[in-house]
């Protein structure tokens, strides 16, 4: 495989897709990387680095994009770099689509394929692939938002962790997932008085169990939130949906009520914020007020660390990206459930269906449904793959149907992209179907 390397063109972004290290593995392995003219600079890696790990250095990012059969990056594609994305050319990156309409309109138009490093997941449901770089953010945000408590930043002019006569700041965090973990690895650290919001009394526990009483855990739907959101001297917005839009937690009527120079750090602006006031801002011009509240809403926090986010992000992508390599994206996705959650829009399809939902991409006739669903539903046995996800179409109508809502007059199967599911199970699906639905009668 031909795999190519553009130097991040996002504003304020300086991680690049692959280390030399990294290079030098997809090498050994019998690829060929082109790599940008000087496009690891920003995050210490230099051209010679990647020459000596046998890379080829390109000049511009118009050559990597007409050469190379993966693009490997680390933020979403900009519009400059969608117009040069390729038929059947394979994305590879953070993509965040839910808060990208424009982008997934792009991708679709394109019909590349695109797979988000975000929505990947591992056998427990986690999100391995974002998880570094959630890590890397979690700990800016009481980071920045210790800075822009400073009194020339115009926040309120208290130190986080007080001082002898002084009280420490209130830290409320909103997700004890890694963001909210993280988060408060740092605000414990710098002693701050931290509470913690989430919806799992089980994460809950983990927490305390990690923390001790350095933290003050709430139950979101057994606290005052708004009472929570009042007396906070930084609130870290870290909550997620996976690859869908975040929900808005902190209302504009909230932020009325909360005191003059304290601050917000929406680590959740990637996927929308879930803060209602919160809109993108950049690393040159990071914050701005309303109501006197600090916001602070950097969309690429990682990318002010560039070196270390770069490091942490190849040791959890590289060894998806090996595969994808080795044995090209049908094979490697038709045989990983986990990195087929990756996928995100193929060939002009969007086939993630918390990104379709945002944009109404898929609706009742054009779902994302499972083949173990299936299985089930048609009492179907010895499929292949039983938990590969397909993509059905020219559907007349979705039903009850055996208490799921998988009521077929036609299944579509596009056997390119999923080689494995041949003539023979495809007709033996349709057929038990017919049978079943005579047995039922009219549904």
């Amino acid at each position: 495989m031909k795999i190519g390397v553009p130097k991040e063109i996002k504003l304020q972004e300086n991680r690049i897709g692959l280390t030399p290290d990294s290079v030098k593995t997809l090498v050994s392995e019998g690829h060929e990387v082109l790599v940008e003219n000087n496009g690891g600079f920003e995050a210490g890696f230099e051209n010679d680095q990647y020459l000596k790990a046998g890379a080829k250095i390109v000049d511009t990012a118009a050559d990597i994009f007409n050469d190379a059969e993966i693009i490997v990056k680390v933020k979403e594609p900009q519009k400059a770099e969608v117009d040069m994305i390729r038929e059947n050319q394979i994305v590879y990156t953070y993509l965040h689509l839910a808060a990208a309409k424009e982008l997934t309109e792009g991708l679709i138009k394109s019909k590349s394929i695109n797979i988000a490093y975000e929505t990947v997941t591992d056998d427990s449901g986690r999100l391995p692939l974002l998880a570094p770089m959630s890590a890397v953010a979690g700990r800016m945000s009481v980071q920045a938002g210790a800075h822009c408590l400073e009194k020339n930043q115009k926040g309120r002019g208290i130190l986080l962790g007080g001082a002898p006569g002084g009280e420490p700041a209130n830290v409320l965090i909103l997700g004890g997932g890694v963001v909210g973990e993280n988060a408060a690895i740092i605000a414990t650290g710098m002693r701050a008085k931290v509470y913690i919001v989430d919806k799992s009394e089980v994460r809950l526990k983990q927490l305390v169990e990690m923390f001790g009483d350095k933290i003050i855990p709430k139950k979101s739907d057994k606290t005052d939130l708004n009472k929570l959101v009042a007396e906070a001297d930084l609130l870290v917005g870290g909550v997620l949906i996976p690859g869908a839009e975040a929900p808005k937690l902190i209302t504009k009527e909230m932020i009325k009520t909360m005191k003059r120079g304290s601050v917000i750090v929406d680590v959740a602006i990637d996927q929308g914020g879930c803060v209602e006031t919160s809109k993108p801002t950049t690393h040159g011009d990071p914050t701005y007020i309303v109501d006197d509240v600090v916001h602070y809403c950097v969309a690429n926090m990682p990318g002010g660390v560039p070196r270390t986010s770069t490091f942490a992000l190849n040791q959890a992508t590289l060894p998806f990206l090996v595969r994808l390599a080795n044995k090209g994206y049908q094979k490697a996705l038709s045989e990983d459930k986990n990195f087929l959650e990756g996928l995100n829009v193929c060939k002009g399809k969007v086939t993630y269906k918390a990104v379709a939902d945002v944009f109404k991409r898929i609706k009742t006739n054009k779902s994302i449904i499972s083949v173990k669903n299936v299985s089930k539903n048609l009492q179907t046995k010895n499929i292949p793959d039983p938990d590969l996800l397909i993509r059905t179409g020219n559907t007349k109508r979705l039903s009850n149907f055996l208490l799921w809502q998988l009521a077929y007059t036609e299944i579509f199967f596009e056997k390119k992209l999923w080689p494995d599911f041949n003539e023979k199970d495809y007709n033996r699906i349709i057929n038990e179907y017919k049978s079943i639905k005579r047995n039922f009668g009219k549904i």
